[in-house]
């Protein structure tokens, strides 16, 4: 049957905020922009590209303040949820 439904239907997506997320208050305290240059001299300009190394410490307080000890795991949860893929 055409027309509007007379049901209630589920949304098709969800409201997230990130304003009181954990993540919100240690990227107002956490400042890394001079990381890189600090550590540019650890970093070898042949191979492989390195890991950046802000990202790196980003993803170790995630783990730290998450209780997550496993990088794998760490790296599961990352890439599952969004306050976090948005603190990275």
């Amino acid at each position: 049957m055409l027309g509007p439904r007379q049901e209630a239907q589920a949304a098709l997506f969800y409201e997230f905020s990130l304003e009181d997320h954990l993540v919100r208050s240690i990227d107002r305290f956490v400042d890394l922009s001079s990381i890189r240059a600090h550590l540019a001299d650890s970093y070898s300009h042949t191979g492989r590209p390195s890991i950046d190394p802000e990202l790196l410490i980003r993803m170790l307080l995630v783990g730290y303040c998450s209780g997550i000890r496993s990088e794998r795991r760490l790296c599961e949860v990352v890439h599952l949820n969004l306050a976090y893929r948005w603190f990275l």
